[in-house]
């Protein structure tokens, strides 16, 4: 209260800066829940942000060596940075493939545990001793940041298909005994036991290695909510930025980001009807005895259905639902998703999406991935309406889905992802599954629904596949 005081007294400007810095984060983090006012927040946000950047390089003061107030000065090497990471985000940004969206998110999620991570190690090597509670803030702010980063860049490994599925014998009983480490060591630098820098550097270590290993083995379908779990230590770390700094809107934006990753988290563990404690030491879907559960199987045949058949079923139908998943985003095939959708609606039949919350890659996948071709908000049904809806729909069109409807989570307790909730496709009338191949999903698992009597396989690329799909449709 006495620094809020202080900033206020001495410097309004600045702490007006972060007010509408804080205002403009609250205000389009509300805006995001709605894909019509997303872009609107998004830019209201970051305008906030730069508001609260350029106030901090020119009204900032901090005391200087006879305990005057000294503005920053080294203006070069500040601009240099902002210059530098503007270029390299906007290029990103800008070329960056809707199928590479999540390892994206996940590199730039690790990057703001970098930046804790550095500013805990900076006031750590700070000449200025910190007192106990402070010194508590740089421990914390510095583990949680370095999990974060090291644990972020090994999802974006994974996502990219360079980092493989390793669980290591023993895992579990190294991540304890690391964590412990942790903690004890944490207890000797903050408790004043040791003034050795090493202890510091030693906890950094450990961090960086329980960021590793703990998200290692975590498989495939799990990763969605990993990348969520690993959003929320940004912010929490970024939050004891806040502290460190006495920067109210920085802790503003790391307490929102932190609190909405946990919210997320938890949303789709329970989505899922996994615990996270089930999720961060289960290796759900990955590993070799996921597949080798999938090969064991003798499913009998599957059957094909031509072209010219599905376009004439969908044709006659009264309601179609389409299950989007990855295989959409790799094809890029969102928007001649929605021209299928509109030559459907033209012939008077009803076209809804059925969205599963850890479809794709990322939280939201499918969601973006839609919005990006314009398809209305109002035809996205979660899970659960899609599964009210599923006993009247005629034409079930599963667009490079595979786990989320995978009818082994609610018949088969042997199956790794058994109680995992799915989109019950199978008591739609139809169903027509659309993939390249009869490979397993990301998961590494087979899936029973291909070899159902109702299930019909049309293989191609969903792109080509759904182009072709409009052009007979528009002659039937």
């Amino acid at each position: 209260m006495e620094q809020f005081q202080e900033l206020l007294s001495t410097n309004p400007l600045l702490l007006l800066a972060y007010l509408i810095g804080s205002v403009t984060f609250i205000l389009g983090l509300k805006m995001l829940s709605h894909p019509e006012s997303a872009r609107r927040g998004n830019l209201i946000a970051a305008g906030g942000m730069i508001i609260s950047i350029f106030a901090t390089i020119f009204l900032y003061q901090y005391k200087g060596g006879e305990g005057q107030p000294v503005n920053l000065h080294n203006y070069v090497w500040i601009f240099t940075a902002l210059i530098i990471g503007t270029i390299v985000g906007t290029i990103a940004a800008k070329k960056v493939q809707m199928t590479a969206m999540p390892e994206m998110v996940s590199l730039f999620n690790g990057m703001g545990g970098a930046c804790a991570m550095l500013i805990s190690l900076i006031e750590y090597r700070n000449p200025e001793v910190p007192g106990t509670g402070k010194l508590l803030i740089i421990v914390l702010g510095m583990i949680i940041g370095t999990v974060s980063f090291a644990g972020s860049v090994i999802a974006w490994g994974k996502l990219n298909g360079r980092v493989k599925d390793k669980t290591i014998p023993g895992g579990q009983a190294i991540n304890f005994l690391i964590f412990a480490g942790i903690i004890i060591l944490s207890i000797m630098v903050v408790g004043g036991f040791s003034a050795s820098p090493y202890l510091f550097y030693g906890i950094l270590v450990l961090a960086a290695m329980y960021g590793v290993l703990f998200v290692m083995p975590i498989g495939g379908a799990d990763m969605p909510v990993v990348i969520s779990l690993l959003n929320s230590f940004t912010g929490v770390a970024a939050a004891f930025g806040g502290f460190l700094y006495n920067n109210p809107v920085m802790l503003t934006g790391g307490i929102l980001v932190g609190s909405a990753g946990t919210i997320l988290t938890i949303l789709m563990c329970k989505a899922m009807n996994r615990s996270l404690k089930n999720v961060l030491i289960g290796s759900f879907g990955g590993g070799a005895k996921a597949a080798a559960s999938g090969e064991a199987k003798d499913q009998g045949a599957y059957k094909e259905i031509s072209l010219n058949d599905t376009a004439t079923l969908m044709a006659y139908a009264q309601k179609v639902l389409i299950i989007p998943g990855y295989g959409l985003a790799v094809a890029q095939a969102q928007h001649i998703c929605h021209e299928l959708e509109k030559v459907l609606e033209e012939k008077g039949v009803e076209v809804n999406y059925g969205i599963h919350p850890v479809a794709g890659r990322m939280p939201g996948h499918m969601n973006v991935l839609l919005a990006e071709a314009d398809v209305p908000y109002e035809k996205l049904l979660e899970m659960e309406d899609a599964n009210d809806q599923m006993g009247t729909t005629n034409v079930v069109l599963i667009l490079g889905a595979n786990d989320v409807v995978n009818p082994a989570a609610k018949e088969d307790p042997a199956s790794p992802i058994y109680g995992m909730p799915i989109i019950e496709v199978d008591k739609a009338d139809h169903v027509i599954v659309n993939k390249r191949s009869m490979k397993p999903g990301y998961a590494g698992i087979e899936n029973d629904l291909f070899f159902k009597p109702k299930t019909s396989m049309l293989f191609g690329d969903a792109k080509k596949v759904l182009q072709a799909l409009v052009a007979e449709l528009k002659t039937v």
